[in-house]
């Protein structure tokens, strides 16, 4: 008996481990395949810049994802592994990330000398957009959304803080507001520059200079969804249309599974005319 107890629990404790990296393995396997197909099709190297919530080893545990460092190291090098003349379609699906990674991929982007199309599934927001406007395309779903680029201080955007110091005196600013004041105002410049120089080589520079405010001055909220209507507004080389292949990629990379799922449908699309229950 006690043999067979600890044959279950050592079969358990195994199926914790080998069961989640299986299904990994075969979620890369599909995603390859599925990415190789999309490359055929469009003649181009394709890459993915994914950001979901992700589950960590067997205890699921869920972790956050954003653009960092180790992301722009990876970008770069499937750049410099892509002959210069051949296109490159990115995937993109993230919340934004660290402005230090984000600038850097979007510099590498603009000095890929093949076409650049970006794909935006869903949304990609803040650094995601910053690599958005780096691409000599931008690919929609109707619904999808990006974003402001305008710089954040710890928890506070950098367009606040230099707003105290339009509305009150400097001697009613304490010391460490107006380090923030400081640190914010070169962080606005620094990022209106870069966006600047992203958008003069495709645009007159008058309205560079003008979509570079517009992006950086804090004019929306940070998290403030631009559609695809204001995006083409502010003349940005956007279209609606994405491959079926994109929306596949994107539910090989699911949310970690919850107790209650939040949403729920039956996934088979109803044809025109087909007679439903009342």
């Amino acid at each position: 008996m006690t043999y067979f107890f600890n044959l279950m629990w050592f079969a358990l404790i195994a199926s914790s481990f080998f069961l989640p990296l299986l299904r990994y393995q075969r979620l890369e396997r599909m995603r390859r395949t599925l990415l190789r197909r999309l490359e055929k099709a469009r003649h181009s190297r394709v890459i993915t810049l994914i950001h979901r919530q992700e589950a960590v080893s067997f205890l699921g545990i869920p972790i956050a994802r954003y653009i960092n460092i180790e992301d722009s190291e990876q970008v770069l090098r499937a750049i410099r592994l892509t002959p210069p003349d051949l296109p490159i379609d990115l995937i993109l699906h993230t919340p934004g990330g660290l402005v230090l990674a984000a600038e850097q991929i979007a510099l590498a982007i603009k000095r890929h000398r093949g076409k650049v199309t970006v794909f935006v599934p869903h949304y990609a927001m803040s650094g995601g957009t910053m690599l958005a406007l780096a691409a000599d395309e931008i690919v929609m779903d109707e619904n999808a959304v990006m974003g402001p680029v305008d710089p954040q201080i710890g928890s506070y955007p950098a367009s606040s803080i230099l707003r105290v110091l339009r509305t009150k005196r400097p001697a009613d600013i304490d010391d460490q507001t107006m380090i923030l004041a400081d640190v914010a105002e070169k962080a606005v410049a620094q990022v209106r520059d870069t966006v600047l120089s992203i958008l003069r080589d495709t645009m007159e520079e008058a309205k560079a200079a003008e979509v570079a405010e517009a992006l950086t001055e804090g004019r929306w909220t940070h998290d403030y969804p631009l559609t695809y209507a204001q995006l083409e507004y502010l003349g940005l080389p956007v279209k609606l249309g994405l491959p079926r292949e994109v929306y596949d990629l994107m539910e090989l990379y699911p949310q970690p599974p919850q107790r209650r799922p939040s949403v729920q449908y039956i996934p088979v699309p109803y044809r025109d005319g087909e007679k439903r229950d009342k």
